[in-house]
């Protein structure tokens, strides 16, 4: 169900991720978005080449630091951003049609947690055991 929301996006689940984290506020830099998004950086090029070339996105210098590159959504990338988070809350929908609300609220916000915790350990080097 949500796999196949976000199947026509390049890089599936990365693109999403991608083009969520830059329409959210301050047009990133490419390096500062692949930390946001836990990417390689090699990985991050390529994915940013792929969804430039379907004009989802754009880069221009950074005019902070002219050295690096901001990644700002265009226009046809925040109505394939609004058509994909439709599709995925019907997904949801579906999926948690057998809870009620307050234990799909429950159940968001569990799994809101785990995330949080899976992206902090994603980014923080392992300790010595």
């Amino acid at each position: 169900m949500a796999t196949s929301s976000v199947e026509d996006l390049p890089g599936g689940p990365r693109g999403y991720l991608v083009l969520v984290a830059v329409a959210s506020g301050e047009p990133p830099s490419q390096l500062a978005l692949a930390r946001q998004v836990n990417l390689d950086r090699t990985v991050m090029t390529y994915l940013l080449d792929d969804l430039e070339a379907r004009q989802l996105i754009t880069r221009r210098p950074d005019p902070r630091d002219r050295r690096a590159r901001q990644v700002l959504i265009t226009e046809e990338g925040r109505a394939h951003l609004e058509r994909t988070q439709q599709s995925l809350s019907i997904a949801e929908a579906r999926l948690l049609a057998d809870l009620d609300e307050h234990d799909a609220r429950q159940l968001r916000l569990l799994l809101t947690r785990v995330a949080q915790t899976a992206q902090r350990e994603a980014l923080t080097p392992e300790a010595d055991c």
